[in-house]
């Protein structure tokens, strides 16, 4: 018999910082960055929704992420800041270090790729994907839905599908609630944080998890090579440092890839 998670339990798991996070768990839906969006002004606290399956979820550019039963923690997380959109800048590299920092402490060789990717052994563990809305109450506030999948199982057919190389962490397939409350705990710890402070709060974090680090990269958009150098980490507000031939250059994050230069 599969197993579902029990909200009680994971609550049970949590620390006192995530307890007042609301917890609704499903067997399935669509996404659940589109179903905490549809009634986000309804909201009255930080909301986690946790689906077991989820048929059209979707990663960063558009890209659809696949998820089932048994093979990934799907989820997304809406948080309210205090802040308008354009404070969230180094958002989601923030996100990544909570996540990248939850499976380490559960033993999971987890490390970040620039802008959102979360990695283990050069593949594709974890995706974020983030979404806002204004609080029609409060104009100055934004609620942020963070979406997160992470890999548990079947890496193999998931890089047969994508045609890219992806990870999981068949370690967590019998410690979900454990790996969820890791996760809410670091989140609870962190959004805070991040309001008060900006992406400046995790800057050291992150570049010590950048898997990256010194390596020779391509930056690319739609394949066509824009610029070369050795990844630099990152800088106070997310953006990725790169040493070219001319001098250090600092990209945006958008719709552009970071790949391994070939030799």
């Amino acid at each position: 018999m599969t197993f579902f998670p029990s909200a009680q339990r994971l609550a049970s798991l949590c620390d006192s910082s995530a307890q007042n996070i609301a917890i609704d768990i499903v067997a399935e839906t669509g996404s659940t960055n589109v179903d905490l969006l549809a009634n986000v002004q309804h909201l009255q606290q930080p909301t986690l929704l946790w689906a077991q399956t989820q048929t059209a979820g979707k990663g960063r550019a558009g890209r659809s992420w696949y998820a089932s039963a048994d093979t990934a923690l799907t989820f997304s997380l809406a948080w309210k800041f205090t802040l308008p959109v354009q404070e969230l800048i180094g958002l989601p590299l923030a996100v990544g270090v909570v996540i990248a920092e939850a499976l380490r402490s559960l033993g999971v060789a987890a490390s970040l790729k620039w802008p959102n990717d979360v990695l283990k052994d050069d593949g594709k563990l974890a995706g974020i994907l983030i979404e806002t809305a204004v609080d029609k109450a409060d104009r100055f506030s934004t609620w942020a839905i963070i979406g997160v999948g992470i890999n548990i199982a079947q890496a193999d057919g998931l890089s047969a599908q994508t045609g890219r190389v992806v990870a999981d962490a068949p370690e967590l397939a019998s410690e979900r609630e454990r790996a969820m409350a890791a996760l809410l705990n670091g989140f609870a710890q962190a959004l805070p944080l991040f309001e008060q402070n900006g992406f400046t709060s995790f800057v050291a974090a992150w570049n010590a998890l950048d898997a990256y680090a010194g390596k020779q990269v391509n930056i690319l958009d739609q394949g066509k090579i824009l610029h070369s150098g050795h990844a630099a980490g990152v800088d106070e507000t997310g953006r990725l440092l790169l040493d070219t031939a001319h001098g250090r250059i600092a990209i945006v994050a958008g719709d552009v890839s970071l790949r391994i230069k070939e030799d």
